[in-house]
């Protein structure tokens, strides 16, 4: 049976064989349960089942009720465990309640909540996961590199980083009109900080601006450049020419210490 994709579920199938080896070899090896979100018709899904016990959380009625039938066999013997409906219903603290792998071609409405998401969530230890690569260059850029962003400082505060391989649109049923990539992120802790989160938005809310002028319309901006000169950055620094060390040293100071005019702030 012909499946319609729906744009509302951004839908499009990962078909490429070459692809998706790929991926399972990229796969850390540990003993976490693998969680995948949108498994589709599951040609992942199929590949991952062979490996290790997979929960999959299929946000499309239809889709479910395929993948029902198709897993039929896997679902019987769990290892295959399908949750049908909307992941984020599902994500209070923790999606699952033990350690896991988040590995999964990530419908791209909805990529970039799914990965912070994974970030903040503890029983999470890595997270490898297709991405519009515009998105994924936005987790993996370096210091001072243009696509360096609150997500880059997010993701590198959370573990290692890597962009692994781009996917052409034509692997996919239909081809979306951009490019893909497959990113991983080995976590090492987990985001545990909203406070921090909405300080990199400011931090970064006029990426073209100086990373002075973003932050003085929070802060004073006698204090903030007090507090620059002391951690020896220049007070012309944009937003992406700072590293993750920089954003922590900052936010330490400016919202931990309260910096005032009356007295010195502790040398870090």
């Amino acid at each position: 049976m012909k499946i319609q994709a729906k744009k509302r579920f951004g839908q499009n199938f990962l078909k490429d064989e070459t692809i998706l080896e790929k991926i399972i070899q990229s796969m850390p090896k540990n003993d976490n349960v693998i969680v995948e979100i949108g498994p589709g018709l599951g040609d992942l899904t199929k590949r991952l089942i062979t490996k290790k016990d997979v929960i999959a959380f299929e946000i499309d009625k239809d889709l479910c009720n395929i993948l029902k039938k198709d897993f039929e066999k896997a679902i019987k013997e769990k290892k295959l465990i399908l949750k049908c409906g909307d992941v984020q219903d599902h994500w209070k603290n923790s999606l699952v309640d033990r350690p896991y792998d988040l590995i999964a071609n990530l419908p791209y409405y909805v990529a970039t909540n799914i990965v912070l998401n994974a970030l903040r969530d503890k029983n999470c230890k890595n997270i490898l996961v297709m991405l519009q690569k515009e998105v994924a260059q936005k987790f993996s850029a370096e210091s001072k590199e243009k696509d360096f962003s609150s997500l880059s400082v997010l993701a590198q505060t959370a573990g290692v980083v890597k962009k692994l391989f781009d996917i052409k649109p034509e692997a996919f049923e239909p081809a979306p009109k951009v490019m893909s990539s497959i990113l991983l992120i080995n976590k090492k802790k987990s985001l545990d900080d909203k406070n921090f989160e909405n300080f990199l938005k400011i931090a970064f809310s006029a990426p073209r601006k100086t990373l002075l002028k973003n932050l003085s319309s929070k802060y004073s901006k006698d204090n903030l450049k007090k507090v620059f000169e002391q951690l020896n950055i220049l007070p012309n620094i944009r937003p992406h020419q700072a590293t993750t060390s920089i954003y922590h040293q900052l936010y330490e100071i400016l919202e931990k210490r309260k910096v005032d005019g009356r007295k010195e702030t502790t040398k870090l």
